[in-house]
């Protein structure tokens, strides 16, 4: 009995630590919440992971490790555990659940539920089983099997889901780390967006928010880096830099490449200028079939890329025009090269 009450009193101090009082408010305030957020026991995670084997690790990011799980009903997910015990975690922590209660998207990873009741707080989300976008393009040996059809349906599938976010959710969210290692495939390689601890609520009568800048070296908006005035456009630079990144096959930055093409996203847009596009991409993606599609995303990229926020196009323009691009693609491609030739791609 002794036993019994230090546990379920380590269980409760370890609830009100990870901010469960607060979250159970927050939820309540959310209308079917509690029909698709399930509150786990730590007793059906640590038996869903096998008490957290590292055999089960599958991924491991800046605000946790991600563990391969099997419920009771035969359900695969993917928890995960914050590295630290910190308010910063917890507030990470809370506001990813809160967040992604409120999301339903085919192209957002889905929140299964969580657990309070352990030192380190827990999130369950449906198991996506085909690794990363950033493991599909990188990984030696198979990123010349992706083909240029996949990364623009790729492509337009997070343009949707980022749109979603920005346009379409009860409340506007800035996921404020859009990159390759945070888009998730499944089997059928339908790609689904995920890890929404850095993300914020955009107030309704608000287009910026003041904070510290946090995100991802190569992806971050160098107006948000010097004015920490995050924007929805900030998440549009981020994705142009994917967009970089599906048609040249290369990271956002490496100090194994020529000095000229460490940062990628000058290296792509100096070539673009030049009208050099062709020289700059992976080689075995462009064929005859293909060169309007590769042409018009190419300069969509550098739209997304300017350095002024305002002159970027918003997620919603971007979505209708990879998915016009993925129904269509039917412009003739000299089109293209004279609207390249007549605009200036670069930023003073």
């Amino acid at each position: 009995m002794y036993q019994k009450r230090k546990v379920l009193k380590l269980k409760h101090k370890f609830f009100q630590q990870n901010g469960g009082i607060i979250l159970r408010q927050q939820l309540s305030k959310i209308e079917d919440s509690s029909k698709t957020t399930t509150i786990f026991s730590v007793e059906q995670l640590n038996k869903a992971t096998k008490n957290f084997d590292e055999s089960l690790i599958i991924g491991k990011g800046g605000y946790g490790t991600v563990f391969k799980g099997l419920l009771s009903n035969n359900k695969v997910v993917a928890i995960k555990r914050s590295k630290i015990v910190d308010q910063r975690q917890v507030e990470q922590f809370i506001n990813e659940v809160i967040i992604l209660s409120q999301i339903n998207h085919r192209n957002v990873v889905k929140l299964l539920g969580c657990c309070l009741e352990t030192e380190v707080p827990l999130l369950v989300y449906e198991f996506v089983n085909n690794g990363t976008l950033f493991e599909y393009l990188h990984n030696q040996g198979q990123k010349f099997n992706v083909s240029w059809k996949t990364r623009l349906t790729i492509a337009t599938e997070v343009a949707a889901a980022l749109s979603y976010l920005h346009s379409a959710a009860s409340i506007p969210i800035i996921h404020r780390d859009v990159k390759t290692a945070n888009i998730l495939l499944d089997d059928t390689y339908t790609a689904k967006v995920s890890d929404f601890g850095a993300s914020r609520f955009v107030p309704l009568d608000q287009t910026a928010i003041a904070t510290i800048v946090q995100g991802t070296f190569g992806y971050l908006d160098p107006e948000y880096m010097q004015s920490s005035q995050l924007t929805e456009k900030s998440d549009v630079y981020s994705f142009g830099v994917v967009l970089v990144e599906l048609l040249t096959g290369e990271k956002p930055f490496s100090f194994d490449r020529a000095e000229e093409k460490r940062s990628l996203t000058f290296y792509f847009l100096h070539g673009l200028k030049e009208d050099r596009l062709f020289d700059v991409l992976q080689m075995g993606l462009l064929d005859e079939d293909n060169q309007q599609e590769i042409m018009e995303v190419a300069i969509l990229a550098s739209r997304c890329l300017k350095l002024i926020g305002e002159e970027r196009p918003g997620m919603k323009e971007v979505a209708m025009i990879l998915e016009g691009l993925k129904s269509y693609g039917e412009k003739p491609l000299d089109q293209y090269q004279e609207r390249l030739r007549g605009e200036s791609i670069l930023a003073s």
